[in-house]
């Protein structure tokens, strides 16, 4: 069985084939998804699902991205958190690609999560794009990490360097490949896979985006988790099964509450 550590069927144009999406996940052996939150006004949605299906679970959190949001406090999160259907905070971190000039508002909006995160203790789901320097910096001042009393938690749709890969895996967090990793164009996030011990690792599809290869360019869903699970399988050298079994156990061994 595989499971999508990373997805947002909330959005309405999955949100809209629901019964269709969880056949589809339960045709590819998909036991279980986790429908990650990114802003507090869309956060119900997200919960409401979590709260309808038993092998749907939901976290806590606002995007980087979004810009135009209520801001969340520590205590907000917290207080949000405690839903038993809640398994953890974010999606969180930093976003220099979208948006640029004066982003202290998301620093400080990333430090508010791992606060939480901490007074909680639910993982950290985290998002870093052009800007693993200030990521990394950051989790270590605010002590995301295991290493300094944190939860830490899951470095989510990876596409930075080994180099950002080794730091997160130092301070406890998981390292999850999305569809990304199945692209031909994709070759230094595969040497990265690669080096990724199966033991850190989860897979996601992070949809209704960046669907896998066959499906590349389409929209993506859940049930698709199995591609970027062959295709690491694949690139590894390993069964299928193994990277199944790993991957499962570690989404589990990570999000505590997830029952």
């Amino acid at each position: 069985m595989f499971i999508d550590s990373h997805c947002h069927i909330d959005f309405p144009e999955l949100a809209a084939r629901m019964p269709e999406i969880l056949a589809k996940m339960a045709e590819n052996k998909v036991s279980h998804a986790l429908c990650v939150s990114v802003d507090l006004p869309d956060f119900p949605r997200v919960l409401a699902l979590a709260e309808q299906f038993p092998h749907i679970y939901a976290s806590v959190g606002v995007h980087p991205d979004y810009e135009d949001t209520p801001e969340p406090t520590v205590e907000q999160l917290v207080e949000l958190a405690k839903h038993p259907r809640i398994v953890a905070i974010g999606e969180t971190g930093l976003d220099y690609y979208r948006l640029q000039g004066d982003l202290e508002w998301q620093r400080e909006r990333f430090r508010t999560h791992i606060r939480a995160s901490r007074e909680s203790r639910k993982p950290l789901i985290i998002h870093t794009r052009s800007a693993s320097e200030d990521t990394i910096r950051i989790m270590r001042e605010e002590g995301a990490g295991t290493d300094k009393g944190g939860v830490a938690g899951v470095m989510h749709c990876f596409t930075e360097s080994l180099e950002v890969a080794r730091a997160s895996m130092e301070q406890g967090f998981y390292i999850s490949f999305s569809g990304i990793v199945t692209f031909k164009s994709a070759k230094e996030l595969q040497a990265v896979a690669l080096e990724v011990p199966l033991e850190r690792m989860l897979i996601e599809t992070d949809s209704p985006y960046l669907a896998p290869v066959p499906y590349r360019g389409k929209m993506n869903e859940p049930g698709f988790v199995a591609h970027v699970a062959e295709f690491i399988a694949k690139l590894k050298g390993v069964p299928l099964e193994q990277v199944a079994e790993q991957t499962s156990a570690n989404f589990f061994k990570l999000f505590k509450d997830a029952a």
